[in-house]
């Protein structure tokens, strides 16, 4: 009797696992790589926003300083401010608060308005993140032009050291530290990033958080220090040590002074520097844990 032969099988291929961090971090880099697809796609969507517009994109420059000079003229009376230096810091303010408010309210919805992309085209999903960073990053270019305007006109106060109505400290004036607001207009948008790609996800499970965020950020616009300066919180009493803290546990404040206080010509505080690079680093560390669970779910989500 013969022996039979025993025909061994292929031994199976190990299952793919796509929820590690190094996929996560891959499809980030592969999405940067994408350069020329975001980057054409985020000049896009402005041209069609201002489609057959007689000035195009000149609207939103016309926007903000429109909405600069009206809100500088009736806070600066309210609160007893100097227009020559008040109406340039409301600027400085709305131009980074625009690009702030702007990433966080359209990255809760970052996925949701791409749907068909998503579905259609593969490409990572930072992808769509960095479209949208990128078109944030020209709104502020445009907006960047009224701000040169109002310190022009304002320049001969700025160029040395004042200091604003009711408030202690002397800022030194405008000076090449003007050059700090570029790496700190950068880390604002390596932060946008990760403010996308986490609030992204989450909002394509939850729909309710769209919503939620759009509210709240209308309440955070009055408790940050755009139309108001801090020097009032110590103008109201002895007690305004813990007036400032209101201000202090505010996150946006801190990203916000961090480009806003070079633009001017303040008194640097590095303290601010310090809670950016803190929510930097946690921020991304909660996105890419984000990415690593939930980032094949996206498609069926949307």
């Amino acid at each position: 009797m013969q022996p039979t032969s025993t025909v061994e099988r292929p031994e199976a291929p190990p299952e793919a696992n796509s929820r590690t961090f190094a996929r996560a971090i891959a499809d980030v880099r592969e999405g940067w790589q994408n350069r020329e697809l975001w980057g054409h796609l985020g000049w896009q969507d402005i041209k069609q926003r201002y489609r057959r517009s007689v000035i195009g994109p000149l609207w939103i420059t016309i926007s903000m300083g429109t909405t600069a000079l009206a809100l500088g003229l009736l806070y600066s009376q309210l609160f007893n401010q100097e227009i020559n230096t008040f109406l340039p810091y409301i600027t400085a303010g709305f131009v980074v608060w625009n690009f702030l408010v702007g990433c966080v309210t359209e990255g809760t919805d970052v996925f949701i308005a791409n749907e068909g992309l998503i579905k259609h085209l593969p490409a990572p999903i930072s992808v769509h993140v960095l479209r949208l960073v990128w078109r944030q990053v020209l709104f502020f270019a445009h907006n960047l032009v009224v701000y040169a305007v109002v310190v022009a006109i304002f320049f001969g106060d700025l160029n040395q050291p004042y200091q604003m109505q009711d408030d202690p400290v002397t800022h030194p004036g405008l000076s090449w530290a003007i050059l700090l607001a570029i790496p700190a207009f950068a880390l604002l948008a390596v932060n946008a990033v990760w403010v996308a790609l986490l609030f992204g996800i989450i909002s394509t499970r939850f729909r309710d958080i769209p919503p939620v965020i759009h509210s709240f950020i209308n309440l955070i616009f009055f408790m940050t220090p755009i139309v108001w300066h801090t020097g009032i919180l110590h103008k109201v009493g002895a007690d305004g040590d813990w007036r400032m803290l209101i201000a202090e546990l505010n996150p946006l404040y801190h990203f916000l002074e961090i480009v806003r206080a070079p633009m001017l010509g303040h008194q640097q505080s590095w303290h601010h520097w310090a809670v950016v690079g803190g929510f930097t680093v946690l921020g991304w560390a909660l996105a890419l844990l984000a990415m690593r669970n939930y980032r094949a779910r996206v498609s069926y989500w949307v």
